[in-house]
């Protein structure tokens, strides 16, 4: 990695890219002594280093800018008191990995399972979470996906406003700690995703633009501050540093997959996009190993997307669209984002089941309101992550309301379940497969005048009606709130739901994971039943069909059944709909899925 400090030579060689700096030394800490100061060399593209022969794993140390402000390592790989103390060295090949066999699992075989580490567990540490883990393998996740970890002031917060990308954040554990997660995690047959964050750095605790202010567009803004320099004048640099951050958490951490935050805020008119050169540097560098990359793309695209782990494009993208549909269609409700989704929700809804987007190609605007760019064709189903939670969905709602909390008792389990069995890639959000009923808030542990706008901010977003006894995004009662219970899922409620959940995936491992490779673009169907009813039908090359027939509504509908050859029992699911219930009858809050020889009259 050419950032940051690496054990070589006797001692430690400390590397830090900062053109605007007039002059850069190593700052050794000494506790309370002063620091013991090494200079360091520039060349010609601002790239400092100084060779320290004494130093050695565990060494703090900081970089002196122009002779006074002390700075952290912005590629440490530890900082254990918070990115405004010291960075720690580390020596990145002291784990003893024992599980070395590992090369991860196939994209059809992902489930995704969301969590925050600082949440997930009453301890909130990387350890603690690895305690966790047997319990996802036997409920029937496939993949865990973390929340941003990398190190962010204060105590708690999401992770979106990391300013050491290379550093575990300090509360969650050491980055030994974090291998340790990683390889439990593959000892069950796990594998681990990681969210990053590409588009921005967080306020607080980000020294750059000191020495380094090429790191952000003089043209090109954020919804978070300027834009992250990646095709003006020192670009190749700043492309390099988050390209090496990607490859060390492959690498170095073993991850099978980066989840890539917000890529419509990544703006990058070169002629090769950086999405593109991560992901062709990613492919080469881990061949051998499945190793999938995901986007967050609110603008609908699918240009990075393509199916199977083709250099220069992506494996997955998260589809809003069917939450937000699903959302409506269950709830009613049509503020906010929710507005564009209004009109003949369950036709959306069934679009969104054939589709997977609901619109394709077509960019937010403020308010929420999309606009239609380009009518996008057919894309293949699998190449989208649908889910009924997320952190977004939930945390950004005012009280941070799961919306099995928002629907009737008998409704609560559709949203997952319909989640969960589609030919599209699922993903579940921690809590979620026992129908947690905890909210999870937005938390960020400021201080001083960016505490006081982010609290007025949320005031602002929510209006009047709802800031009423609006929770403290910055108080920790925000945080400990957001810690769904995991006793419950032993209440006779938990265990129903997490059985449920469990036998939904048993029919996804059985009967559509293994057949993924057969379906058909472009060839699926949907038809409402009534006001509340949809029949859904999905396609292969084989002649076989899966079926889902689905009545959101609370009072049965008698429809004429479809039309399909033989079943093998063990491809037949259903909810709220017994065994002796007639083909023709759906009752109310029910969904059944069959696989079966597709029969045309």
């Amino acid at each position: 990695m050419p950032f940051g400090a690496r054990i070589e030579n006797g001692g430690v060689t400390f590397r830090l890219w900062g053109p605007g700096a007039r002059m850069a030394d190593v700052a050794i800490d000494r506790g309370s002594a002063p620091p013991e100061i090494h200079p360091a060399e520039a060349d010609a593209e601002g790239w400092w280093e100084c060779h320290v022969p004494h130093a050695t794993a565990g060494t703090l140390y900081r970089w002196r800018i122009d002779g006074g402000q002390l700075v952290p390592d912005p590629a440490s790989r530890q900082n254990p008191q918070g990115p405004h103390g010291p960075s720690c060295v580390v020596d990145p090949k002291q784990f003893e990995w024992d599980h070395t066999g590992w090369t991860g699992r196939p994209w059809n075989e992902t489930v995704l399972y969301e969590l925050h580490v600082g949440t997930f567990t009453p301890e909130g540490t990387f350890e603690a979470a690895a305690e966790r883990l047997q319990h996802l393998a036997d409920t029937g996740v496939t993949a865990v996906e973390l929340m941003p970890v990398a190190n962010f002031a204060g105590r708690f917060g999401w992770g979106y406003d990391g300013v050491l990308p290379f550093a575990p954040h300090d509360a969650y554990g050491t980055p030994d700690e974090l291998k340790h997660f990683v390889q439990q995690a593959h000892r069950l047959g796990l594998m681990v995703f990681l969210d990053v964050v590409y588009n921005h750095f967080g306020p607080d605790g980000n020294y750059l633009s000191l020495y380094a202010p090429g790191f952000f567009s003089k043209t090109k803004g954020s919804p978070w501050g300027a834009a992250i320099n990646f095709d003006g004048p020192e670009s190749r640099q700043v492309r390099d540093f988050f390209i090496h951050n990607a490859l060390y958490w492959l690498q170095e951490f073993r991850f099978d997959g980066l989840r890539l935050d917000a890529v419509h805020a990544i703006h990058d008119d070169g002629p090769v996009h950086v999405l593109q050169e991560l992901s062709e540097r990613v492919r080469k560098a881990t061949h051998g190993r499945h190793v999938h990359l995901v986007l967050e793309n609110e603008d609908n695209g699918y240009a990075h997307l393509a199916p199977g782990p083709q250099p220069g494009r992506f494996d997955g993208q998260w589809n809003d669209d069917f939450h937000h549909v699903l959302h409506v269609a269950l709830t009613g409700e049509t503020h906010r984002y929710y507005h564009d989704y209004g009109d003949s929700p369950m036709d959306l809804l069934a679009r969104s089941f054939t589709h997977g987007m609901v619109f394709e190609g077509s960019k937010r605007r403020e308010g929420g309101a999309r606009e239609v760019v380009q009518a996008a064709p057919p894309q293949p189903l699998p190449a989208l992550v649908n889910f009924a939670h997320n952190h977004d969905q939930v945390g950004n709602r005012a009280r941070g309301e799961r919306l099995a909390q928002l629907v009737p008792p008998e409704a609560s389990a559709l949203p997952t379940l319909l989640a969960l069995l589609t030919p599209a890639i699922p993903m579940l959000f921690f809590g979620e497969e026992w129908g947690a009923a905890e909210p999870f808030l937005y938390f960020a542990d400021w201080e001083g005048e960016l505490r006081r706008a982010v609290q007025e901010g949320r005031k602002r977003e929510f209006g009047h009606g709802e800031a009423a006894d609006l929770p403290d995004p910055c108080s920790s009662a925000s945080f400990d709130a957001s810690r769904p219970d995991a006793a419950q899922a032993r209440s006779h409620g938990g265990r129903e739901r997490l059985e449920a959940i469990r036998a939904a995936l048993v029919a996804r491992r059985k009967c559509i994971t293994p057949r993924q490779h057969l379906l058909l673009t472009g060839k699926h169907s949907a038809q409402r039943i009534g006001e509340r009813g949809l029949a859904v039908q999905w396609r292969y090359s084989d002649g076989q069909m899966l079926s889902l027939e689905l009545n959101l509504g609370p009072a049965a509908l008698q429809v004429e059944p479809q039309h399909l050859g033989p079943v093998e029992a063990q491809c037949v699911f259903a909810h709220r709909c017994p065994a002796n219930t007639p083909r023709g009858t759906w009752p109310a809050w029910s969904a059944r899925w069959t696989l079966g020889e597709e029969i045309t009259l």
